[in-house]
């Protein structure tokens, strides 16, 4: 009898202890489900929100420079270059499917205007306008002629139309693009500055250049721009032009007796062997900056280039 007590106790208290334990288990599985829980939440509460990307897209070299600086630690930027940066101009470039493709994706599309991108005009129709940013704004065009960022007073409208545009489109990070501008507009300005220094002494002189680019660049800096003997480097001048070219610069030599000859740099040119060997003169390489490296004091260093041989060409 006193066994049968004994026993029923024991298994009572076996229950009892076994129940405990299960109850407490449960409370601390409740205690770290509710801290896992509350983990989770503080660092949803905490962790910050991964920037929207956006793509931006320059139509060429020059664009793209400009968007390298603007563009520079805003969160989210995917930059796109269309035109490879070995095109040049775009005046006798076709979009290829690639092109079309990324015209189509992309969320702003930067281009430079005053009739440099021509062949994108009805494919530019089908994307929504307020998306297009374009650089040249209300920039006074001369004959049609778009190359305003050769000269360092264009470049600075440029980059800050462009600025302007992208902080219209992405206000949330519009003071980064106006900030970034400032910044690069000042080391602009500081080139023009030494540029102006180097070149003032030669103002009045006068220069043929074998590529449009230039007049802009000539107009600032005060050289007599006598004229442009190609549209392209890619073209050459007929018989005839070559004639007119080498009446100019008999003219200008009578008149001045000073002349330089500009080719551009990385472009060969039978036009220019011809010339020098009728008048004898040097042909000197200038870069309008637009093919090089992605790089962004690509453009700063085309310009210090630029300086340093119009200083060599027009002093001889």
């Amino acid at each position: 009898m006193k066994r049968n007590i004994l026993l029923h106790t024991f298994r009572g208290i076996v229950l009892l202890l076994c129940s405990l334990t299960l109850l407490a288990c449960t409370k601390k599985s409740e205690t770290f489900s509710n801290l896992a829980s509350a983990n989770a939440n503080r660092q949803t509460e905490t962790q910050p929100e991964s920037p929207r990307e956006l793509t931006v897209t320059a139509s060429f070299y020059p664009i793209y420079i400009m968007l390298m600086n603007i563009t520079e630690n805003v969160p989210g930027i995917n930059l796109k270059l269309m035109a490879p940066q070995d095109t040049g101009c775009l005046h006798h470039y076709h979009l290829s499917p690639a092109d079309m493709e990324l015209i189509q994706s992309t969320d702003i599309m930067v281009v430079n205007g005053g009739h440099m991108e021509e062949f994108m005009d009805k494919v530019l129709e089908t994307l929504d306008e307020s998306s297009i940013v374009t650089a040249i704004g209300d920039w006074p065009v001369v004959d049609h002629n778009p190359h305003i960022w050769v000269a360092p007073a264009g470049a600075i409208h440029q980059v800050q139309q462009i600025a302007t545009g992208l902080a219209r489109l992405d206000q949330d990070n519009a003071q980064l693009y106006q900030d970034n501008a400032a910044n690069y507009i000042a080391k602009i300005q500081t080139l023009q500055d030494s540029m102006t220094a180097q070149l003032s002494p030669l103002a009045g002189s006068s220069m043929i250049t074998f590529h449009e680019a230039f007049p802009y660049f000539a107009s600032q800096f005060n050289l007599n721009l006598a004229g442009s003997i190609q549209r392209e480097p890619d073209s050459e001048p007929t018989a005839r032009e070559l004639v007119e070219t080498l009446d100019i610069i008999k003219t200008v030599q009578e008149k001045e007796g000073k002349l330089a000859l500009f080719a551009e740099l990385n472009f060969a040119s039978s036009a220019a062997d011809v010339i020098a060997a009728e008048t004898g003169l040097t042909v000197y390489e200038l870069d309008p900056a637009t093919t090089g490296i992605l790089d962004k004091d690509a453009y700063l260093h085309a310009m210090e280039y630029n300086a340093n041989v119009l200083v060599q060409a027009l002093s001889n």
